[in-house]
């Protein structure tokens, strides 16, 4: 599920105690920092469905 732009959803977002915020947690460089916020990505290439649950709800 690849190119999702919805950080609610990603295993990535985090809240974070010190900045008393939600972050993204994904460890990237400079170069691909700069590509995702200036906009050259149609969709968050690291998007990763943190939902745990969604494989469960499938079986049933």
């Amino acid at each position: 599920m690849g190119n999702v732009t919805s950080c609610d959803t990603c295993q990535y977002y985090t809240y974070d105690e010190d900045m008393e915020e939600y972050v993204c947690d994904m460890d990237m460089d400079e170069d691909d920092y700069g590509r995702l916020v200036g906009g050259n990505f149609k969709g968050c290439p690291y998007y990763k469905d943190g939902d745990e649950y969604k494989v469960v709800r499938h079986q049933m």
